[in-house]
């Protein structure tokens, strides 16, 4: 499935944030869920200027949700191994329903840190923290099991990556904050905090998997190193 993510402008974001350890900063958060790092920013007229570690970038003042004061990031998740709790049951959701079980693994743990017990204090509940109303029209009954809760999560993941042709931030967006949402903001991330940072934990943590993966499996012979590209 290729998701319409781009995930090397997130590590790009990643690798420039990365150095900007002990420099007092902001982030510029923008409407894809991405969080820039930057040294200091200025409007002019329908962009802004932005001062980063790397250099100077210019973005659409349109595409900035906002403006936050720099904070710790959470740790990333392990990646997904055989020692990961219900690595068996991810990997049979992923092929069952064509979702990549990357994205699985890091939806679960950021919804519920692997516990299938896990309740929200808007009631979602199980692994993947799926309200009663989805979880009864996903067919889950018992949405403590966790191969209910993961068959359940991942084929609702599935339907809002189609529902919003594979676009990742969107698809995201609808599972956290519902669908209903994300249309009545014009298709975009509803500027609701919790929705935000949960798209950009989830994106920033599917991102580094899959940079790690590639990196991993490229060819072991010399290779010209191409500088990453210009810039979420």
């Amino acid at each position: 499935m290729r998701l319409r993510l781009t995930l090397c402008a997130i590590v790009a974001v990643c690798a420039l944030t990365a150095g900007a350890a002990g420099v007092r900063a902001d982030y510029v958060v923008l409407r894809s869920g991405a969080r820039l790092n930057v040294t200091g920013y200025e409007l002019l007229g329908d962009k802004y200027r932005l001062q980063m570690n790397g250099g100077v970038a210019e973005v659409p003042a349109s595409d900035v949700l906002g403006i936050e004061p720099e904070e710790v990031f959470e740790p990333l998740p392990e990646r997904l191994n055989p020692n990961t709790p219900f690595h068996d049951i991810i990997l049979a959701a992923s092929e069952r329903y064509g979702v990549d079980a990357d994205l699985v693994h890091c939806v679960i743990a950021i919804e519920s840190n692997f516990n299938p017990k896990a309740v929200s204090p808007k009631n979602a509940r199980g692994l993947m923290q799926l309200l009663p109303q989805t979880a009864a029209q996903l067919g889950v009954r018992n949405v403590f099991d966790p191969r209910e809760n993961i068959e359940g999560g991942t084929r609702y993941l599935k339907d809002m990556l189609a529902r919003y042709n594979n676009d990742l931030t969107l698809a995201l967006a609808a599972y956290n904050a519902g669908p209903e949402r994300v249309e009545q903001f014009g298709r975009r991330v509803p500027p609701y905090p919790e929705t935000v940072k949960y798209v950009q934990r989830i994106s920033r943590s599917y991102a580094h998997f899959k940079s790690a993966t590639a990196q991993n499996n490229k060819p072991q012979t010399a290779a010209k190193v191409e500088g990453l590209p210009a810039g979420k």
